[in-house]
């Protein structure tokens, strides 16, 4: 997805549940960060963070219970 951003340039990204392990906007590869890159997006990160953290739980949650 970040790639994608940066292709179709878009200018601001807003998410507010993070995912540190995987996302490749604030994790340990930063995309958007990429000095080569022609085009930068503006992140603000953090945004409801908790319910949006809850939201993606009991997403995940339902999806193994399904399993």
């Amino acid at each position: 997805c970040a790639g994608a951003m940066v292709l179709a340039r878009i200018d601001r990204l807003v998410y507010g549940a993070a995912d540190p392990k995987a996302g490749a906007v604030a994790s340990v590869f930063r995309l958007i960060d990429e000095p080569r890159l022609n085009h930068r997006v503006a992140v603000t990160a953090g945004v409801l963070a908790e319910p949006c953290g809850a939201v993606l739980t009991q997403f995940f949650q339902g999806k193994r219970a399904a399993e």
